[in-house]
């Protein structure tokens, strides 16, 4: 058979990167995982030319990395890439075999799937490797941020998207910062801003919209922080240049942050038991919720009392104590948990709450506002200094494999 009109064959090179060859058959499956996942998120789709031309982008940048990664002797085995498949169906609550057939569905081969886990696992330990264990912060730097931080009560939060046009190596900056300008004018206008990103930011986040979700101006991006920092309001969108390249950045959204611990503010904190029953082969999902609703109906009834309870039936570390949790801050527990408790009169009990370790019932104690350990503080300091400068580091050394690489790009267009 022959292919039909304006079709290619699918072991038409599309890109050679270095010693190896990205094929018109990958290009195509990716260009189709990248569309479906694209409208799972409502955003919409730019024409099929510019998606090709960013998947292939993408996929250069992976070939690079890839390889790199043969240099420097990591492997991931397949062992590997099966556990972590496990994990992303259990965090998705299916089987493995549920979410082989929804992808067979939507006419993702599994092995294509695997794959691209597998490219992932990759990047990750090579960029651990090589930017993470980089990354230092020194404490005189941990007292600087706690100074800043302490001169507000609370800090302002702003949920953010960006493209990224960047300079490298052979750029024609003027032409890049045109088309900056060019993305710009067009996002003030109201052109939807997520297709924007999925057309033309070369940022690693391009295909989820270029969304990166609520930061502070702490711990956002030097160069996203310079973009909006004279005006930071719902729904700006501005601009800022730094050495890898132009960054639009719009605000969609702005909201108020915690009390700010380094400044005596004050935080919410709650104490708390709960019984934790796992799922098995044993003890079937159906009938760990009926044992947990039973436990429940006889500690309202005042049959029996949460702490007994906690030691009879709870496979929690916590069941020797009654399922004393102690006083929790917020992000101490995982998100299920935290949300049931949150709700939580004291002296309530909640229904049975689902999470990654298995079923729960949670009890309020008792409720206060205090002030933040001082070792936490410091502790969420660096977390926060490390998120801003690895976000910075990764994009440079992305663009520096790619700079490295030998790349001539064969078919781009439909």
């Amino acid at each position: 058979m022959k292919p039909a009109e304006g079709a290619r064959p699918l072991d038409e090179i599309a890109a050679v990167v270095n010693d190896d060859v990205i094929t018109e058959f990958e290009l195509q499956q990716q260009t189709h995982i990248a569309a479906l996942n694209l409208r799972r998120q409502n955003i919409k789709l730019p024409p099929m030319d510019v998606l090709r031309r960013q998947v292939l982008d993408q996929l250069i940048m992976d070939k690079a990395v890839e390889q790199h990664a043969r240099e420097v002797g990591i492997r991931v085995d397949d062992a590997m890439v099966s556990a972590a498949i496990e994990q992303i169906a259990a965090n998705n609550k299916v089987t493995v075999a549920q979410m082989q057939s929804d992808l067979a569905k939507d006419g993702v081969p599994f092995a294509a799937f695997r794959e691209q886990i597998r490219r992932e696992i990759v990047a990750q330990r090579l960029r651990e490797r090589e930017v993470d264990s980089q990354i230092h912060i020194p404490e005189s730097e941990i007292d600087s941020y706690l100074a800043s931080q302490g001169k507000g009560a609370a800090a302002t939060e702003y949920h953010i998207s960006h493209i990224l046009i960047p300079t490298d190596a052979g750029t024609d900056v003027a032409k890049a910062k045109a088309l900056a300008e060019d993305i710009l004018k067009r996002a003030k206008s109201g052109e939807d801003f997520s297709s924007l990103a999925v057309s033309y930011s070369k940022a690693g986040d391009s295909m989820n919209g270029g969304e990166l979700g609520w930061r502070t101006s702490q711990n956002m991006p030097t160069a996203l922080w310079n973009a909006i920092q004279e005006h930071h309001q719902n729904g700006s969108v501005e601009l800022s240049q730094d050495s890898s390249g132009f960054h639009i950045v719009k605000v969609t959204g702005v909201r108020n942050g915690i009390d700010n611990p380094a400044n005596g503010g004050l935080i919410h904190m709650t104490r708390a038991r709960h019984i934790l029953m796992q799922v098995s082969q044993l003890t079937p999902e159906a009938s760990v919720v009926s044992r947990l609703t039973d436990i429940r109906n006889k500690i309202l009834a005042g049959k029996e009392d949460f702490q007994t309870m906690a030691r009879l039936h709870s496979v929690d570390p916590s069941s020797t104590r009654g399922g004393e949790l102690g006083w929790l801050q917020p992000g101490d527990t995982v998100p299920e948990f935290e949300s049931a408790m949150d709700k939580l009169k004291p002296g309530e009990v909640s229904e049975p709450i689902k999470s990654r370790f298995g079923y729960h019932l949670i009890q309020v104690e008792e409720r206060k506002d205090a002030k933040a350990d001082p070792r936490r503080v410091r502790l969420a300091a660096l977390q926060a200094l490390r998120e801003k400068k690895l976000a910075e580091a990764v994009t440079n050394w992305q663009r520096e494999l790619r700079d490295k690489a030998y790349v001539e790009i064969r078919q781009v267009g439909n």
